[in-house]
């Protein structure tokens, strides 16, 4: 098991899917049984995990690949043990030059007028500002509120499509969970009166 690649599953499904191995080659070499190689390969094994690549980590070369994709008894052989880890999708704040900056208020008062069940924190969360000064902008009482100019923030390019769908998403579960919340309330209500 000391030679076992970083990550075996992820690892196997980079294989099955990127190589012409065979399962036992492959099962040899991440230290799994074929029948899991087989689940793999069938879609029944490994459904979210990630494909993890051995040749950029470091741990095969596309030439031990090869070799030993030409010749269905040789076994794979790892190259090096010691494996830098790193995550590329780590979250990176998107920096927004000056001149959109001033965008943010007129997105804000655009979200709070076409969508309504966004709340204060989920605006100010995709469009990069305090929640207090989205609260002011709802309320009327920014400081600036006169010479704002409600602007799509998808078109600014202050995030995509995509996130605000998600919190749209997100909010209409929240809208339905205080609805049936208040139901049971009003039920409640009416079974003690």
């Amino acid at each position: 098991m000391s030679n076992a690649p970083l990550m075996p599953m992820a690892t196997a499904v980079w294989l099955v899917e990127n190589t012409t191995l065979t399962f036992r080659q492959i099962a040899d070499f991440c230290n799994l049984h074929e029948v899991e190689i087989q689940g793999i390969a069938d879609g029944e094994v490994a459904k979210g995990i990630k494909a993890y690549n051995p040749i950029m980590s470091g741990q095969l070369s596309r030439e031990e690949i090869e070799l030993s994709a030409k010749d269905q008894n040789r076994p794979l052989k790892i190259q090096n043990l010691d494996i830098e880890i790193s995550n590329s999708e780590k979250k990176i704040k998107k920096y927004i030059p000056l001149s959109k900056r001033q965008d943010k208020p007129d997105s804000a008062l655009w979200l709070i007028k076409q969508h309504s069940i966004l709340k204060d924190s989920q605006i100010a969360k995709l469009i990069g500002m305090t929640k207090n000064s989205v609260t002011l902008i709802r309320n009327k009482s920014y400081w600036n509120y006169n010479n704002l100019n409600p602007k799509d923030p998808v078109a600014l390019n202050l995030f995509s499509q995509k996130d605000l769908l998600d919190a749209l998403a997100k909010a209409e579960r929240r809208v339905k969970r205080e609805k049936k919340e208040k139901e049971k309330q009003a039920k409640m209500v009416t079974n003690n009166v």
